[in-house]
């Protein structure tokens, strides 16, 4: 699709849970899921859409979840922050792979593997056209990577975080469990954070909220989900 395709979203940050990582494998990766991914972010970013990523750990953490049992809270949660840097590294390879100039960023210094996160150099690879990738959270035990995820949205100026997830929504209650859940279109944060809804967590929904920064749920199991959800068309619902 031609780069002067009208974008409803022109700098986004695509928050991608490990679970979609793994496919139907019960733990780590299954590349048919990790390209299916990449194509998505391909399309957009043909388009002209600016991408960061913030990818989740739980495929990887799961194969190791026995032995996090018992374990303090910092430990457990520096084990997830590595995670996301093992899922980071595997989709940056998979987008090259695609002809994708992708920089990985780490909270965590390891310079023998990635760059440090720093806001500014972070927004000049944007600038140039690189797919930007977040790793290892915010650096800091007790925060999710959805709180990571409206963190660096924030910093990076984006127009919205668009979350893929494994229904084409937000719903009052999971629709695989309760056939009577509604789904909203549209939803304001403090319905999410009065309801509790587990779409994010409620730092992350207090802190776009404060920000006025709109999150996008959709279903990254559609083929060309993304690229359609930044031109504003698609299944998707709206929290401002």
């Amino acid at each position: 699709m031609p780069k002067s395709s009208p974008l409803k979203f022109k700098r986004i940050l695509f928050k991608v849970s490990g679970e979609a990582m793994m496919g139907d494998q019960p733990f780590g990766h299954d590349i048919k899921a990790i390209k299916k991914i990449c194509n998505q972010v391909t399309s957009a970013h043909e388009m002209g859409c600016e991408i960061c990523i913030v990818v989740g750990g739980g495929n990887i953490f799961r194969g190791v979840s026995k032995a996090a049992e018992g374990m303090e809270r910092v430990t457990a949660d520096y084990m997830g922050m590595l995670a996301t840097c093992i899922n980071g590294l595997a989709l940056q390879s998979a987008l090259e792979k695609e002809g994708i100039d992708t920089r990985m960023l780490s909270a965590i210094p390891m310079n023998n593997v990635c760059e440090p996160y720093v806001k500014r150099r972070a927004a000049r690879h944007l600038e140039k056209g690189r797919v930007v990738i977040f790793s290892a959270g915010t650096g800091n035990p007790f925060f999710t990577t959805d709180t990571a995820a409206v963190l660096r949205a924030v910093e990076m100026g984006c127009d919205a975080i668009l979350k893929g997830t494994q229904v084409d929504g937000v719903y009052s209650a999971d629709p695989k469990l309760d056939k009577n859940a509604i789904r909203y279109d549209r939803i304001k944060y403090i319905d999410v954070l009065k309801q509790d809804l587990k779409v994010m967590d409620q730092t992350a929904i207090t802190l776009a909220k404060t920000n006025k920064l709109p999150i996008v749920v959709f279903s990254i199991k559609e083929e060309n989900a993304l690229q359609e959800v930044v031109q504003g068309r698609g299944k998707f619902t709206i929290i401002n």
